[in-house]
């Protein structure tokens, strides 16, 4: 059941919008498919006309499903698939109002979107409360971007915690990325809810002991983990999931389906890591929504989380469908021995 309109959310959506650099006139799209929030379409385009964008929707089918495995927040939206003339309409425009259900942060049209000068805001599939608590502020932007620059300028990032995480990345070739929620710049994108940084390491950079423990979250199956799991890393690839509770059956059974399915050992390995800076997202979050009304963006940022994420790294020439976002609390990470968190709290 789709939420009813509120007037606080459209005010939201409106000062989101102008902080992406939208003025009376501007030409922007309303991306959709046929399986999107109706009320986040309708807020986008109830505030682009209150501020006097010259604003159209492109709306398309869901795409039918390719693998017998459920695929979820992967960020790889396959909606346009291919289609030249959606992509040539969002090219043109200004802003592109991403409101489809897994966004367009890694989709194969991206690049020719951003050809045309167009930039991105993804919608997150949420709740409008959920946007709404984690509004973006102007003073995010520098933060995100501090941190971008310490990332870029380290060479080795080393994660631990208490709990046994011991994990080594070779940071030499990684792209490094940060989102704070909005975005001014031409040929960008960034989502909402925002404030993380993160890097997709080069090929054969990753490698060690990934401790998930109670309370951290498997965002792929929006659950809290009840009993630790660990993961072993070689060779940027999960090689071994050690554990003989539900919590670790469930992670062995997506990764062996995507294995023995579409045969994709490279949903095994990393797709990137990073921590969350955004002191507004709240870790406690899932146990307030639904799960259908919660994608969970706000834990992979919440302030003070290593994110660490398997599946898709352009970066290491991997592509798949397979993905898994593990935000873990309590972890201390440095960046050539200096710590940016520290036991979960950002220093």
């Amino acid at each position: 059941m789709s939420a009813p309109i509120e007037g606080k959310w459209i005010a939201s959506f409106v000062e989101v919008l102008q902080r992406c650099g939208v003025r009376a006139g501007d030409a922007c799209a309303v991306l959709s498919e046929s399986q999107s929030r109706p009320v986040l379409v309708q807020l986008a385009s109830l505030a682009l006309h209150q501020i006097g964008a010259r604003h159209f929707a492109v709306t398309v089918p869901t795409p039918p499903l390719t693998v017998a495995v459920p695929v979820r927040s992967t960020g790889a939206s396959a909606v346009l698939n291919g289609q030249s003339a959606p992509v040539q309409a969002l090219a043109q425009c200004a802003l592109v109002v991403d409101c489809t259900v897994e966004g367009l942060q890694h989709a194969a049209e991206l690049p020719q979107i951003f050809a045309g000068g167009a930039r991105v805001l993804v919608i997150s599939n949420e709740h409008p409360e959920i946007l709404e608590r984690c509004l973006p502020r102007a003073e995010d932007e520098t933060e995100v971007r501090d941190a971008m620059r310490r990332l870029r300028s380290a060479r080795r990032m080393q994660v631990s915690s208490v709990a046994g995480t011991d994990l080594s990345i070779d940071l030499d070739g990684a792209r490094v990325g940060g989102v704070w929620g909005f975005t001014t710049k031409p040929g960008t994108l960034t989502h909402w809810p925002g404030g993380m940084v993160l890097a997709f390491p080069a090929a054969g950079r990753v490698k060690g002991t990934l401790m998930l423990d109670r309370g951290d979250v498997n965002l792929t199956f929006k659950r809290y983990l009840h009993d630790a799991v660990r993961l072993v890393i070689e060779d940027d690839h999960v090689v071994e999931v050690v554990g003989d509770s539900p919590d670790a059956e469930l992670m062995r059974s997506q990764f062996d389906a995507w294995a023995s399915g579409p045969g994709d050992r490279a949903a095994y390995a990393v797709s990137h890591v990073g921590w969350g800076l955004n002191r507004r997202a709240r870790w406690d979050a899932l146990s307030f929504y639904d799960k259908a009304d919660f994608n969970g963006t706000e834990l992979r940022a919440f302030a003070g989380n290593f994110l660490y994420s398997t599946g898709a790294n352009e970066v290491a020439g991997r592509h798949t469908l397979g993905h898994f976002d593990l935000p873990l609390r309590a972890c201390t990470v440095e960046l050539d021995g200096q710590a940016v968190v520290r036991s979960g709290v950002l220093m």
